[in-house]
């Protein structure tokens, strides 16, 4: 089940919310549990039973820690054993046995063809954050299951996070205040994440669609870059979209997520773009694997290699393919050369030249994560510099008189500029808009899903 699906919007959010807030609050987190489990297990049932194996263990590994903290290393050390191992089963070994099995003496691994469960990266994440939380002091270890259970499978961020981390949501899961201000601001942050996903996201989605679905040699220079750039604007609305939304769910049962997105598109350098885009992966790779490693504290050499392994992490965490370790490795060099020398004469120069540098390499960084097929992938690269079928072609200018309304749109809504103008407006008229624009964007979104069957997910498969 998505958010942006008409069942969800109209069936399983009204029945939810409508429970939950009869219900005494005693019994609101179990309601939740219950819920959620439904939610996650809609489209593949069988994977109910692996998530709630997930909670058990981890469950179990913060109880043992709490108790028995002379041993809780090692208590870590086997729950990371079982949950990554979960996690390497189900995305990775299919992968190494395809590519393994040609190996003499590895000849007996062959892929099973299992399918894999959704989301498993993200609250496999979530599940290892709470034993280390508990085990370095940040969180209390929880006493009820139910309530660990809810944290795990809460629905708004189940499939695609935000990642949120036990010790900052540990509180909020025993105590929890709800009000109509909170809930109308998490009806608004809702609307305006479905709005990025079903107008912005679906509509410029079907034009990378088509690029992506040519022949990359037969691609001029500016259809490949055009391509790109949809692919730019689409996983950008697409999942800061369903970032949106998770944060406004939340704020209607009462819960504050994290932010995910910052506006990541307006960055002067790659690492400034990486502190605004999928803000809570990022820190947690910076929490749970770059400063234990050592971070910035063992000379620059030391800083430089921990940076190789937390990209080469981060490109595997997001698929088994090829494609995506060389899309780590990709941002790996790029952020290495800017510790070495770059970082510090970005921000000397002009911003335009940040921006532009910043846009460039993010662009081609997407072709990298979104044509796993890496000929194709390297194909389509050589055509956008060197133009397959030269540098212009009668099918660009047609898609672009056909969707510039729609990146013009896009362009805007990928900087503050919009929010900010909006937010100087006189407070009599923002509570006059504010139900307006509420209305409109849902009645337009529901009218898009009933006349359209694309509605993709890009991060379901992570």
């Amino acid at each position: 089940m998505v958010f942006s699906s008409l069942l969800f919007l109209f069936f399983y959010l009204p029945v939810t919310l409508a429970v939950y807030y009869l219900c005494p609050a005693r019994w609101r987190n179990l309601w939740l549990f219950l819920v959620n489990l439904v939610f996650y297990g809609w489209g593949e049932p069988v994977y109910v039973i692996l998530m709630v194996l997930s909670i058990g263990v981890n469950y179990a590994a913060g109880f043992l820690v709490d108790r028995r903290r002379d041993k809780g290393k090692l208590i870590l050390a086997v729950n990371a054993v079982v949950n990554l191992g979960l996690l390497f089963f189900f995305k990775y070994y299919d992968f190494l046995a395809q590519n393994l099995s040609g190996i003499p003496g590895l000849a007996f691994l062959h892929p099973l063809g299992i399918s894999l469960p959704i989301g498993i990266s993200f609250y496999t994440f979530q599940n290892m954050s709470y034993p280390i939380d508990v085990y370095r002091g940040d969180a209390r270890s929880q006493r009820s299951f139910i309530c660990y259970g809810t944290y795990v499978a809460l629905f708004p961020q189940l499939i695609a996070g935000p990642i949120v981390r036990y010790k900052d949501i540990a509180e909020q899961l025993d105590s929890r205040q709800e009000s109509a201000d909170k809930f109308a601001s998490g009806v608004r942050r809702f609307c305006v994440g479905l709005s990025k996903k079903v107008l912005m996201a679906n509509n410029i989605g079907a034009l990378w669609d088509v690029y992506k679905a040519m022949d990359p040699a037969s691609l001029s220079a500016a259809d490949a870059w055009l391509g790109a750039l949809a692919f730019t604007f689409q996983i950008y609305f697409d999942f800061s979209g369903y970032s949106d939304m998770a944060i406004g769910l939340g704020r209607m049962l009462g819960f504050e997520f994290v932010e995910n997105f910052n506006y990541p598109y307006i960055s002067r350098s790659i690492t400034e773009f990486w502190r605004r885009w999928h803000i809570s992966l990022s820190t947690w790779f910076r929490d749970y694997v770059y400063i234990p490693l050592g971070g910035n504290r063992r000379g620059k050499g030391r800083q430089l290699l921990n940076l190789l392994v937390v990209w080469t992490l981060t490109g595997i965490w997001h698929g088994a393919s090829w494609n995506f370790l060389l899309w780590g490795l990709y941002y790996a060099l790029l952020l290495i050369l800017e510790k070495v020398f770059l970082y510090d004469r970005l921000r000397r120069a002009p911003a335009w030249i940040g921006h532009v540098y910043a846009l460039f390499l993010v662009v081609v960084g997407w072709v990298l994560f979104s044509v796993e097929d890496l000929t194709l992938c390297l194909n389509y690269l050589r055509s956008m510099f060197f133009g397959g079928a030269g540098f212009w072609s009668g099918t660009f200018l047609y898609y672009l008189r056909s969707f510039a309304p729609s990146i013009l749109v896009m362009i805007l809504a990928a900087t503050p500029l919009a929010k900010t103008l909006y937010q100087r407006l006189p407070e009599k008229l923002t509570h006059i808009l504010n139900p307006i624009l509420v209305l409109a964007s849902l009645l337009l979104s529901t009218a898009y899903l009933v006349d359209s069957t694309y509605n993709p997910f890009l991060y379901f498969r992570f």
